[in-house]
């Protein structure tokens, strides 16, 4: 599991992005990936899976 914060999270077109707290690098988030709801700025944990255009975070949930 790796640690990061909701960078942005459009809730109505249903994506966003991560930062990986240790890296430093974005995720994209597809609010599909999600387990538990998200704002901006929520600590969160989440796993990495490939997408379409590059790593995507899934199984997103609140730390």
């Amino acid at each position: 599991m790796k640690n990061g914060t909701v960078k942005f999270f459009n809730e109505s077109k249903g994506y966003g992005f991560i930062i990986d707290n240790e890296t430093k690098k974005e995720y994209f988030v597809h609010i599909s990936g999600l387990i538990d709801k998200v704002q901006e700025n929520d600590e969160v944990t989440f796993e990495l899976k490939e997408g379409k255009k590059g790593l995507n975070a899934v199984e997103v949930k609140l730390a």
